[in-house]
């Protein structure tokens, strides 16, 4: 940021010279990164201000840190505002409607009239030029002036030359051609906001007005504008069109706004004062309303001399940010503070610990010798994902870490109803520039990377972020993603479901584990799918992906079955919760069932058959296999299972099991039509 002295000097009580500028905002963190001397006496200082200091890209904003820091007092500048009662008032004369409210908080309108343009004095010629700008002419200069003093861009529109004398602040339309102030001639494009009149774009918002409605020697009325704009916004627009200006730097970092109206009153006087003219009564203002602050943050005593290795007292830190404008006020060992609008950087207690830092001195903070290291327990989720991995391994996956980016074409299958995919755009990443729905197309490519070296029996699974848009919502989660060959496909879906119901119990222990639900479902990517439930939460899905997905996509010239789950929900269960019991004292009996059933019949709904009978000293019920054949039927299947009997005190004899397994064969040629194979 560059400044004159001269000018710099006249916001402070009592001056300050070359020397006390260069030290002073230096040790406030703006360092001096050169000088020129000026004919006439004056100094052209440039001083380096961080980007989250935009408060700071204004003359006033940096007097007000040289006052903090020196005890000196701010000298505002002093201007009245003499709008007349003659003419019509300023929502008479103009309107504006803000068609893109998401890009432009807040657009303010301005209306000077009879205007005559010339010359700027020579006292404001001679600022700008010691800090590089041209002068151009009263109205224009008054502008840039303003930004310069206060920090907030401005732009100053011939009236006459805005059709029907209105302001409609909208997205460009698709091959919308625009031509700058400075000649250039750009096409733009629907994420780009404009300045328009009821017929074309007059001026890039926050990057540059228009050659074709700009201030010159023929302008006898001005519409001042003064606004917010979204930084994003322009700095992309700027990046893109390659149109970089003073105000562009400004709203790139973020203006101040409780500064909008101030500057426009500004300008609006200074603009009578050195071009003539009426100023209409009122502004057209459209958007937010001023804030009065930008919040509060309260800042630990304790915290900030452990994070300093300091002994302030309160009352010492709170004089500090006092000479800042925050407002601090002690509450036993905190300091609350208000943080005015123009301090956009002040956020978190760490950024007033900053703050003090600053003020007190970083000369002033003593040197240690040692570092006190202080040693905390591993958070629960770390240990949480270990374990997870562990078990994973243990079942012979294999971790992997794929790019977040895939193709549009492998993405789109990948997305659910209602979701669409979040494309980057073209200019950055082109060729693979969906940010992936699923983890899974990840894998298949990693696992056809695999098969092209000859690797069979791949296990991948990988933990990662996958993103989605729903209602221009961009919605990010994390799922922890499998993928296995599937040679036999029954046996592969059942060591999936294993692997998935030890990790659940490595996690959540026993209980998790017996609160696994798995229900049939359908999906465009599964031929057989799963939900999988713990407890009464979906927690993720599984199956046998679909050939067309595999083969078509990746080229895979194998079936593979694959799942994905919500890795928060999985954490959640840890700690697993363990219980112990004695072993028992006396033998159990086995007994191994087969029933046929129809096809579309689930395992849980066998189970749940049996256990609703509650046998008489039933201790379990285990899955063992699924049989289909030609001697089972079409569209049936052979289910195997085993009951686990026991009596806690003494020896069971088969006569008593007998009656209980008639009771869970009868129960299930009822409920579930199923005949007993052997039987």
């Amino acid at each position: 940021m560059k400044i004159s002295l001269e000018w710099f000097n006249a916001y402070l009580d009592r001056s300050a010279t070359e020397e006390e500028v260069a030290g002073v905002m230096t040790d406030v963190g703006f360092p001096e990164d050169g000088t020129d001397h000026l004919d006439g006496g004056d100094v052209m200082m440039d001083l380096e201000v961080t980007s989250n200091r935009s408060d700071c890209l204004s003359v006033v904003g940096l007097a007000r840190e040289l006052c903090a820091a020196t005890g000196r007092e701010l000298a505002r500048p002093e201007f009245g505002l003499d709008e007349s009662s003659k003419l019509a008032s300023a929502g008479e004369l103009t309107s504006v409607l803000i068609e893109a409210e998401d890009l432009c908080p807040v657009y303010t309108a301005r209306v000077i009239k009879g205007v005559k343009v010339g010359p700027s004095p020579d006292w404001m010629v001679k600022r700008l030029e010691a800090v590089g700008l041209r002068s151009v002419n009263n109205v224009v200069d008054v502008t840039n002036y303003v930004l310069l003093e206060m920090g907030q861009p401005l732009h100053a529109f011939d009236m006459g030359l805005l059709k029907e004398g209105r302001i409609v602040v909208r997205r460009a339309e698709v091959n919308e051609k625009f031509t700058a102030i400075d000649g250039s001639n750009h096409e733009l494009d629907h994420n780009m906001l404009v300045i328009a009149d009821a017929e074309k774009a007059v001026a890039i918002a926050g990057v540059m007005g228009g050659l074709h409605s700009e201030v010159g020697n023929e302008t006898v009325d001005v519409l001042l504008e003064s606004a917010r704009f979204d930084p994003l916004s322009v700095r992309r627009t700027s990046r893109k069109l390659k149109l970089g200006s003073d105000s562009s730097f400004r709203f790139e970092r973020g203006v101040d706004p409780r500064g909008v109206e101030a500057a426009s009153r500004r300008a609006a006087s200074l603009i009578v004062e050195l071009a003539g003219g009426e100023i209409a009564e009122g502004v057209v203002r459209v958007g937010e309303n001023e804030p009065s602050d930008h919040g509060q943050v309260t800042m630990r005593v304790a915290r900030a001399n452990q994070l300093l290795g300091t002994d302030l007292s309160a009352e010492v830190m709170a004089g500090y940010l006092s000479k800042l404008g925050l407002e601090p006020e002690i509450d036993g060992e905190k300091i609350i503070c208000t943080v005015p609008t123009f301090r956009l950087d002040l956020k978190r207690e760490v950024d007033l610990i900053e703050e003090v830092a600053r003020h007190f001195g970083l000369e002033n903070i003593a040197i240690s010798e040692k570092i006190h290291l202080e040693v905390k327990p591993t958070q629960e989720k770390i240990k949480a994902g270990k374990k997870l991995a562990e078990a994973l391994i243990a079942h012979g996956f294999h971790e992997t870490i794929t790019y977040s980016f895939v193709t549009a074409k492998q993405g789109k299958g990948f997305l659910q109803d209602g979701q669409s995919g979040l494309m980057l755009n073209e200019d950055m990443r082109k060729a693979d520039g969906m940010l992936r729905p699923s983890a899974l197309p990840s894998l298949l490519a990693c696992r056809k990377l695999n098969q092209d070296l000859g690797n069979s029996g791949v296990k991948l699974f990988e933990t990662c972020s996958v993103w989605h848009q729903a209602e221009n919502e961009i919605i990010e989660t994390v799922k922890l993603t499998l993928l296995a060959d599937a040679i036999d496909q029954d046996g592969a879906m059942r060591d999936l479901r294993g692997t998935i119901e030890e990790a659940v119990e490595t996690l959540g222990g026993v209980a998790a584990r017996e609160a696994i639900m798995i229900e049939a479902t359908e999906g465009n990517l599964w031929e057989v799918a799963a939900a999988i439930k713990i407890g009464e939460k979906e927690v993720g899905v599984m199956g046998l992906l679909h050939q067309k997905v595999s083969s078509d996509g990746f080229d895979l010239q194998m079936k593979v079955v694959g799942a994905e789950l919500d890795l928060h929900a999985l954490k959640a269960l840890y700690p697993p919760i363990h219980e112990t019991r004695d072993l028992p004292r006396v033998p159990a009996i086995e007994r191994d069932l087969s029933v046929v059933v129809e096809e579309d019949v689930r395992w849980s709904q066998i189970e749940g058959v049996v256990v609703d009978e509650k046998p008489e000293l039933l201790e379990q019920v285990e899955f063992i296999e699924v049989y289909r054949g030609k001697q089972i039927g079409k569209g049936k299947k052979s289910v195997s299972f085993r009951l686990l009997f026991r009596d806690p005190v003494q020896t069971l004899r088969h006569e008593q099991v007998d009656p209980q397994m008639k009771k869970v064969m009868d129960a299930l040629g009822a409920k579930l039509n199923a005949e007993v194979r052997g039987a």
